[in-house]
């Protein structure tokens, strides 16, 4: 496992997948800010500098994840291993998005709507296959990249 490369490619698949977010209102998707909703965390007021990097953050550390298990012989850096990789990583954490009200500032004050299970508040059947999309190009941005370096 190269923990560099794996940074490099956590960081650019976020990059994408932040931009695939940001075009999908344009798609005829809902909005899907992640990056307001992480940046409204600790503060009823979103702060996009700390949603960048708390994204970035856990961008970085999944794709660590990813080449951990690839290296430990689970898939392998592969444009379908990212598919499924990404797809998989949307089905847990799309269920930890129904947990966030309970630590989440701007949740908490008002400001900001819950996003509930797989985004669903935030568009229903369309954000949570947004989010699947979105995921799977992640990973397998993550992968095309970390093979590639």
């Amino acid at each position: 496992m190269n923990i560099l490369n794996a940074v490099a490619a956590g960081i650019a698949a976020t990059v994408v997948f932040t931009a695939v977010l940001m075009m999908a209102p344009k798609m005829g998707m809902p909005k899907m800010d992640i990056v307001s909703l992480l940046g409204s965390m600790f503060s009823a007021k979103s702060n996009p500098v700390l949603g960048w990097m708390m994204h970035l953050m856990m961008g970085v550390i999944f794709a660590l994840i990813y080449a951990f298990l690839w290296s430990s012989g689970i898939g392998a850096a592969t444009w379908t291993s990212g598919l499924i990789f990404g797809a998989v990583h949307w089905l847990i954490v799309g269920m930890v998005m129904g947990m966030i009200p309970m630590m989440h500032a701007g949740i908490k004050s008002g400001a900001v709507k819950a996003p509930g299970l797989w985004m669903t508040n935030n568009g229903g059947v369309m954000a949570f296959m947004g989010g699947l999309v979105g995921h799977a190009i992640f990973g397998a941005v993550v992968a095309l990249v970390y093979a590639a370096l």
